[in-house]
C-alpha cells in the first residue's frame, strides 16, 4: 500500500513539475510578445504609415511588381491596380488608441512566433530521445519559416488584391452607393487575411502531425488530389474576388504547391514508420 502511495506521489510531483516548467515557457513567450509589442507601439509612424497603411499607397511594392509581371507575360496593364485614394474613418473617440494597441500586440505575436515555437520545443525536448531531438529542432525551424512566408504572402499579395477589388466594387453604374471604409473594417480585413495566410502555410506541418499519428496517408492525399485542386480554385476565387484569372492563379499555385509538398511530407513520415 505504501509503495503505491509513494508511486502516486512521485507521478503527481512529476506532473506538477511539468506544469511549472510549462508555466515558465509561457511566461517567457508572453514576455517576448510584450517587449516586441511595446517597441512597435513606440514606433507607431513606421508601424502604421509604412506597414499597415502601405497597401493604400499607389507606390506600394506589390502593385509595382504585379504591374511589371503583367507587362512581362504579355497581359499589358491588366494586372496594374489603380488605388482609390481615401481616408479611413473612425466611429469612436477611443478607436484609434485601441487599434494602436491591438496592432502592436498582433505584431508582437507575429515577430515572436519563432521564439514561441522555440520555447515549445524546449518544453518537449526532455521527453524526446536523442534520435528525435534533431528532427524536432528542424520541425521548429520549418514551422517558423512557413508561418513567416505565409504572413508575407498574405500581406504583399493576398490582401492588396482583395482589398482593392472590394473597395472599388459597385452594385450598379448609377453611383447610388459610395464606399467610405472605416479603420476598424480595414484593420479587421488586413489582420484576418494575413494571419489566415500564415496558418494556411502551416499545412505541411499539420500533415506531418496527422501522418505521424496515422490519421492521414499519402495514398489518401493522392487519391483526393483532384478534389483538392477544385477546393483550392474555389478558395482562390473567394479570397481573390477579382475576375482576372492571372490574379487567382497567383493565389492558387502556392496553395497547390503546399498540397504537393504535404504529400511528400506524409510519404516521408509513413516510410520512416515502416522502417521502424
Amino acid at each position: 500500500m505504501s509503495e503505491n502511495n509513494e508511486e502516486e506521489t512521485s507521478l503527481q510531483m512529476s506532473f506538477m513539475e511539468h506544469l511549472d516548467a510549462l508555466r515558465w515557457h509561457l511566461v517567457r513567450s508572453a514576455a517576448a510578445i510584450v517587449i516586441i509589442g511595446v517597441a512597435l507601439f513606440c514606433y507607431n509612424n513606421f508601424l502604421f504609415d509604412t506597414v499597415i497603411f502601405g497597401p493604400l499607397d499607389q507606390n506600394f511594392i506589390s502593385y509595382k511588381a504585379l504591374c511589371a509581371l503583367g507587362n512581362k507575360i504579355g497581359a499589358g496593364d491588366a494586372m496594374c491596380l489603380t488605388i482609390k485614394q481615401q481616408q479611413l474613418q473612425t466611429l469612436g473617440a477611443s478607436e484609434q488608441f485601441f487599434t494602436h494597441m491591438w496592432i502592436a500586440i498582433l505584431g508582437g505575436i507575429i515577430l515572436a512566433f519563432p521564439y514561441i515555437i522555440f520555447e515549445l520545443w524546449r518544453f518537449i525536448k526532455p521527453a524526446l530521445k536523442n534520435t528525435e531531438s534533431a528532427p524536432a529542432k528542424l520541425f521548429v525551424i520549418i514551422a517558423s519559416i512557413l508561418f513567416l512566408i505565409g504572413i508575407c504572402f498574405g500581406y504583399f499579395i493576398l490582401f492588396p488584391m482583395s482589398y482593392n477589388f472590394l473597395i472599388n466594387y459597385n452594385l450598379s453604374d448609377g453611383n447610388h452607393v459610395q464606399t467610405h471604409n472605416t479603420l476598424d473594417d480595414y484593420i479587421s480585413l488586413i489582420s484576418t487575411m494575413t494571419l489566415v495566410s500564415g496558418l494556411v502555410f502551416e499545412l505541411p506541418i499539420m500533415v506531418y502531425l496527422l501522418s505521424k499519428i496515422g490519421l492521414l496517408t499519402p495514398t489518401f492525399m493522392r487519391n483526393y488530389r483532384k478534389y483538392a485542386v477544385v477546393v483550392i480554385l474555389i478558395v482562390a476565387a473567394i479570397i481573390t474576388p477579382s475576375p482576372d484569372v492571372t490574379s487567382q492563379m497567383i493565389v492558387a499555385v502556392p496553395m497547390y504547391l503546399l498540397y504537393e509538398i504535404s504529400i511528400f511530407v506524409s510519404a516521408y513520415v509513413v516510410k520512416k514508420q515502416e522502417i521502424k
